[in-house]
């Protein structure tokens, strides 16, 4: 590994490169922290600067040689990630420099695009970085699901767990926009405490306590109408039993599982749960936001601008300064340990 400056300057493009293919949990030796030179637009091409960089569970299953809906990051490139940018030089009539820029650049400080998938966020938005958040994917995640797929109805009972996270915490909050009783799931005492303070839930149960399940249970005495699954494992082990018939379950991610190298421990529970499925009717659905919800986008950004903008949404962002950083806080990703929407500064705002 080189030896690198920690600080984005005008001579190279710091980049994390996939180094190897984890066994279990990432770890630092997986990745090369490397520096290249700045690329050179081309004619109809544009030179992208990371100012921000989104971390999301979704990046652990893009490091695996498996066949899922996206193609998984090669060895030696690198790694995938959303990012806010600024046009540093541009070669394409349709872009200036200066503006802002949603794009899809990765684990790195420079990048060219030739204008394909990019969204433009002017030249002097509020908040740029929200774009990765509750403007972005994951504010669209949690709309799209919870309302295209848990369709709750006021007066029902809607879990979540990953509760304070960037889309448990949108999806808890438009859950209580539409009158439902809202629980939560997250973990440790500070969390769940800001669930209820912060965003507005009607309670949130502790995962890492002993009685768990007891008291989700207690919380849920009339069972529960809509969970959103983001989590998997013992939390869904726990929610299944109190699932209300016809219940309806958009499951937008298993972070639980990402680092599993094998099936967990125990009986084999899939004749269990098809069976509470097929008896109490329950429909349970996965989704890829973008892909099956691209066209849609305009409905969610509109709907969730107004929130904000009447003050219904409580949105937290969790801010890491530095590119260098990257790998070791999305290791805390996995574990639990950021608290909202986990983004990288990977650069200055200013030109």
């Amino acid at each position: 590994m080189m030896t690198i400056s920690n600080k984005q300057n005008a001579e190279n493009n710091r980049q994390w490169l996939l180094a190897a293919r984890p066994q279990g949990a990432p770890k630092l030796s997986d990745f090369n922290f490397v520096e290249t030179d700045i690329p050179t637009p081309k004619e109809g091409e544009v030179l992208l600067r990371t100012v921000y960089l989104s971390l999301d569970p979704y990046m652990r299953g893009r490091m695996n040689d498996a066949k899922s809906y996206a193609e998984p990051v090669a060895i030696d490139e690198v790694m995938v990630g959303g990012t806010v940018c600024r046009v540093a030089e541009s070669n394409h009539p349709d872009y200036e420099v200066g503006e802002w820029i949603l794009s899809y650049s990765g684990w790195q400080d420079y990048s060219i695009s030739n204008g394909a998938g990019l969204l433009k966020l002017g030249k002097e938005p509020t908040k740029p970085s929200y774009a990765l958040g509750v403007m972005g994917m994951p504010g669209m995640t949690a709309y799209m699901g919870l309302l295209d797929i848990g369709q709750p109805k006021a007066g029902e009972t809607v879990v979540v767990a990953a509760a304070t996270g960037a889309v448990g915490s949108m999806v808890g909050q438009i859950a209580k926009i539409q009158g439902c009783n809202v629980i939560g799931i997250a973990g440790g005492e500070k969390k769940c405490r800001s669930a209820v303070e912060d965003l507005g839930f009607d309670a949130c149960i502790d995962h890492k306590a002993p009685d768990f399940a007891e008291q989700l249970a207690k919380a849920c005495d009339a069972g529960i109408d809509v969970y959103y699954e983001n989590v998997g494992g013992k939390v869904f082990d726990a929610v299944l039993p109190l699932l209300n018939p016809k219940a309806r379950v958009p499951l937008c991610g298993l972070i639980s599982q990402y680092n599993a190298t094998s099936l967990p421990e125990g009986p084999d529970r899939l004749s269990m749960l098809m069976g509470t499925l097929l008896t109490k009717r329950i429909k349970m659905q996965g989704f890829i936001v973008f892909d099956d919800y691209g066209d849609r986008y305009d409905e969610f950004s509109q709907a969730m601008s107004k929130w904000l903008q009447e003050g219904k949404i409580n949105y937290r962002e969790h801010l890491i300064d530095g590119l260098e950083n990257t790998v070791e806080s999305f290791i805390g990703l996995l574990e639990g340990k950021n608290f909202g929407k986990l983004v990288m500064q990977v650069g200055p705002e200013a030109l």
